[in-house]
């Protein structure tokens, strides 16, 4: 395919100026006289440069790479549909589209997700792939978007990495394992034997005892209990409710862990925010 620079010019001229900064999570300010957003902000939420963004608006610079446009379709908080066709303009096939199982996430989802400011969220696949954090959410389990290969899931993790339980109340151990088997045992299931929920499956029963074990129960719709018990490490024991608000067609879960106002996980979710707070401006300076 060839890339239609005019057009590719023109669709992201329109898409940044159809959003409002308040559409993807960032203050308006007062002295805004930009109609949508600056090509500066749209180059921020995309994870590139403003001068290639720039240029990409002006029909000039290189020819974006797929992993570009998939990065600068998820910025502009664009639809399936819209994703598709930024990826012809730009001269590429757009990724096929095989079910709930893309890493695309919605602008519905996304607009919620940019206005949880102050409670820890996260956006995660039906493996339980991390593919957005906010800053409360990696304060409180870290950074879980920098896993790459059959790692991104928790699952996987949990039965191949002592450090993922780190985290969780030892008491709550096996309950997790039946929870994270019984849900990849639905995940196959769902998706056939060719799926990454299969090959998961295959590593799994190839390389931990544990979890051929608990394989081997047949469990299915394990859930958590309404309380998740974590330990973290700088202010210690957290007793969490963690609400999930599925996407039907991406099969993409919103993650939001709360507390019960007036308990001491209540107060230490505030000082972890402080915290959490106080760590990413050490980083930045």
């Amino acid at each position: 395919m060839i890339i239609d620079r005019a057009g590719l010019a023109e669709f992201l001229r329109r898409r940044r100026e159809s959003l409002q900064p308040e559409d993807v999570g960032l203050p308006r300010g007062q002295r805004r006289r930009t109609s949508g957003l600056r090509r500066e902000e749209v180059a921020t939420l995309c994870h590139i440069s403003a001068d290639y963004y720039s240029r990409l608006e002006r029909a000039r610079g290189p020819h974006p790479s797929e992993q570009m446009v998939a990065s600068i379709a998820q910025g502009l908080h664009l639809s399936i549909d819209e994703r598709d066709h930024l990826f012809r303009l730009a001269g590429h096939h757009p990724p096929v589209r095989s079910g709930a199982v893309g890493e695309h996430i919605s602008p519905g989802v996304l607009r919620i997700f940019d206005r949880l400011a102050d409670t820890p969220a996260e956006i995660v696949t039906e493996l339980g792939e991390t593919l957005r954090q906010n800053a409360l959410g990696v304060a409180l389990n870290g950074d879980l978007t920098r896993f790459t290969g059959p790692a991104r899931s928790i699952g996987y993790r949990w039965f191949t990495d002592p450090a993922c339980r780190a985290l969780y109340h030892p008491d709550d151990h096996q309950l997790h394992s039946r929870v994270f088997a019984s849900g990849l045992r639905h995940v196959v299931t769902l998706r056939g034997p060719g799926s990454r929920a299969a090959y998961l499956q295959g590593l799994l029963l190839d390389s931990c005892e544990e979890f051929r074990a608990v394989w081997d129960e047949h469990e299915i719709g394990i859930r958590y209990q309404h309380v998740k018990r974590l330990l973290h490490p700088e202010v210690g024991l957290l007793e969490l409710t963690c609400q999930a608000m599925l996407d039907p067609e991406q099969g993409h879960s919103l993650l939001v862990y709360t507390a019960v106002p007036g308990t001491e996980s209540y107060d230490k979710l505030a000082l972890l925010s402080v915290i959490g707070a106080q760590t990413l401006a050490a980083r930045t300076t």
